[in-house]
């Protein structure tokens, strides 16, 4: 019989939550119990239901992480699950080892390192010691190598439920800051929208832009890039306001300080009327 292993989810944001709860839903033995955004809901949830594994962020409205641990781990009813902190920030590892939490998860992760956490926080329960370890030296050595897998070339590796599928690059319409994360846009009715027509990456928008082709793909304000070949017509409003429009129709303002730099690079990819 497999020993069922109870989860919970504590993040303010739910793009985060959604990547954690698809890569717990592929392993039999979790039963999530919980998803929660803020401190307060955490510390209710967590003693009220007693997950055995708890997946935390460390920032969050009304208790951070650490909060939520204190107030667990004091007071009439005392309680400690196993702790996977997942955070944006490195500079809080030592602080979390010093709590005994299993693992110290940096977004944005690679499933392979979301795997080693899990793993971890398994053998915690078990009262053994996964082949990786889980000291404090050997997580800090991960977090100063950089845990980023790159994607197959020419093409994104994106989780929908319980599988992986393709996107191809040359597929993506635009691509939308998510906080810590990116969402791929694609069009309706093209490659693999009949599996949803937006998929999220655990990427930065500063690494997407840095790694996808510049003659195709284009900044136009902080939060999205566009693939040029998808945009369809501009569209000019007084005094100095411009959007592209792709063709799904979707409709993106550029910003102020891009717009030049839309115009001339557009231009420069238009086909040849010769």
């Amino acid at each position: 019989m497999i020993e069922r292993l109870r989860v919970l989810i504590a993040d303010d944001e739910p793009p985060a939550r959604a990547v954690l709860r698809d890569l717990l839903l592929a392993h039999d033995d979790v039963d999530l119990c919980a998803e929660c955004g803020d401190g307060r809901e955490t510390f209710g949830a967590i003693a009220r239901l007693r997950p055995e594994i708890v997946f935390l962020d460390v920032q969050m409205p009304g208790l951070d992480g650490f909060e939520v641990l204190a107030k667990l781990r004091t007071g009439d009813d005392p309680y400690g699950p196993d702790v996977v902190f997942v955070t944006a920030y490195d500079e809080f590892a030592v602080r979390a080892f010093d709590v005994h939490a299993v693992d110290y998860l940096v977004k944005p992760f690679t499933d392979a390192r979301f795997e080693t956490a899990l793993a971890r926080a398994r053998a915690r329960r078990r009262g053994t010691r996964d082949r990786a370890g889980s000291d404090l030296a050997s997580v800090l050595a991960q977090l100063e190598e950089g845990a980023r897998v790159p994607a197959p070339p020419g093409h994104f590796l994106v989780r929908t439920g319980r599988r992986s599928v393709l996107v191809a690059v040359e597929e993506i319409a635009w691509i939308e800051a998510d906080s810590y994360y990116a969402t791929l846009h694609l069009p309706r009715g093209e490659g693999v929208a009949s599996c949803g027509a937006t998929h999220l990456v655990r990427e930065t928008m500063a690494s997407l832009e840095a790694r996808l082709d510049p003659a195709r793909f284009l900044r136009i304000h902080r939060g999205a890039i566009v693939n040029l070949r998808k945009v369809r017509e501009l569209l000019h409003a007084p005094p100095s306001r411009l959007s592209v429009v792709l063709v799904d129709g979707t409709s993106l303002e550029v910003s102020r300080s891009r717009r030049d730099l839309v115009l001339q690079r557009l231009a420069a990819a238009a086909p040849s009327s010769k």
